[in-house]
């Protein structure tokens, strides 16, 4: 009889790489992990990766560090406590340099320098998943796949449009569920569309699943080999391609419990114009990615907060909030806010408008300021009648600017323009 998933899972292991740099999400990423990055108000990105894994079964998950870990470390170990009399946890690794004095060279190399993880647990399969994408994923249907396939390695492949196929890695599927061909960000005249799809391309959602074994041979030949840039995208999987032993699981067959109508939402949150989009995708009529699935929730630290308010302001004015999330400790007094995203202790006052727009923890915005297309990190302060996505020269002579348009305040601004 065939193991199936959830037969096995105290038999997997799940590794979840944080340890990127986040150059292109700056200055959100000035002092935290670009994992530890909040989001949908009271999320930080680390959290989707950790739910889906959890909601799926698979709870015994390492979270490699590297990068600005601090904040990291402490949702990690505030947020993910599960049941140790079960041997369950969620923990975060620092690089820990047991291969000499130095960081790690890149995904392959943190899984190489942390096989004494793999020695203690001994699981007969590893998930290895990235954790800045927004996304719903029932890893038990990947993982029977994999276990069907007789494959060293699953890659999971979203389809998008195939003008974006520059934009990733692309996964040219073969015989079955084998993968044929795998470029790294190829160009746009050298790829194809799919047979049932000309116009989609599979692209890798950057989430395998590993064979142990396989896995353990593939990172310790990576490390010998001083031409390897020691990435999973770029030499693991497509050594496992030439040697046949790769398989693409198409994220369009996951079917993910309590889902409505949009399905399949996946979107890399690693720029800034991207995260706000992301956020921009929560805020409509009908959302691009429901946070409301109580059937696959989105875990996170619960706060001691109150209800939020919405009151008159001094001047009589009345709060005016619509397609907008609102968090609890929020205080609106005759503020009008739209199509935004307001985190936990948010302040909007008299007068003041906010559109488009993504504030984080604690942010207070003064009577009579304007706050258009905008991120502003936590505690910033926008004094009273200051304009940020109003003048754009203004706007680049005093904030980081996003090719896209986006305007970002780091932690604890002030913005008096």
């Amino acid at each position: 009889m065939m193991n199936t998933a959830s037969s096995i899972e105290h038999r997997v292991l799940s590794m979840v790489l944080a340890g990127g740099e986040g150059k292109r999400l700056l200055p959100l990423t000035l002092d935290r992990a670009k994992p530890a990055v909040p989001f949908g108000a009271h999320y930080r990105l680390i959290d989707f990766p950790l739910s889906n894994l959890t909601n799926g079964g698979f709870r015994k998950i390492v979270v490699l560090t590297q990068y600005k870990s601090h904040s990291l470390d402490r949702h990690i170990s505030q947020t993910w406590r599960l049941s140790t009399l079960l041997g369950l946890y969620v923990t975060s690794v620092p690089a820990q340099m047991r291969a000499g004095p130095r960081w790690f060279l890149g995904s392959a190399d943190a899984i190489y320098q942390n096989l004494n993880i793999v020695h203690d647990e001994r699981p007969k399969y590893i998930f290895v998943f990235g954790a800045d994408h927004i996304y719903r994923i029932d890893p038990r249907q990947m993982l029977e796949q994999h276990i069907a396939s007789g494959c060293c390695v699953t890659v999971a492949g979203m389809r998008v449009d195939r003008a974006e196929a520059p934009q990733f890695g692309i996964i040219t599927p073969g015989e079955g569920n084998r993968i044929a061909k795998f470029q790294e960000k190829p160009a746009l005249e050298d790829t194809v569309g799919l047979p049932d799809a000309p116009d989609k391309v599979l692209a890798s959602m950057g989430n395998y699943v590993f064979t142990t074994e396989a896995l353990e041979l593939l990172v310790r030949s990576d490390a010998e080999n001083e031409d390897s840039q020691h990435d999973i995208g770029g030499d693991l999987i497509p050594a496992m391609v030439d040697a046949g032993e790769a398989s693409v699981y198409d994220f369009t067959d996951n079917v993910i419990p309590g889902e409505g109508s949009n399905l399949h939402y996946w979107r890399d949150v690693g720029s800034v114009d991207s995260y706000h989009e992301a956020h921009m995708d929560l805020v409509t009529e009908v959302p691009a990615f429901d946070l409301y699935n109580r059937e696959w929730p989105i875990y996170t630290m619960g706060r001691s907060l109150p209800p939020a308010k919405l009151v008159v302001g001094e001047a009589g004015s009345r709060s005016d909030v619509t397609m907008s999330l609102v968090s609890n400790g929020v205080i609106i007094s005759g503020g009008h806010v739209r199509g935004s995203v307001l985190s936990p202790g948010v302040r909007i006052e008299d007068g003041a408008i906010i559109e488009n727009s993504v504030l984080l923890d604690g942010v207070v915005v003064g009577p009579g300021a304007v706050v258009r297309n905008a991120v502003l990190d936590k505690n910033c302060i926008v004094r009273e009648g200051a304009k940020i996505g109003v003048d754009e020269k203004a706007d680049r002579e005093h904030y980081t600017v996003s090719p896209g348009g986006v305007v970002v305040l780091e932690k604890d601004r002030e913005a008096y323009h």
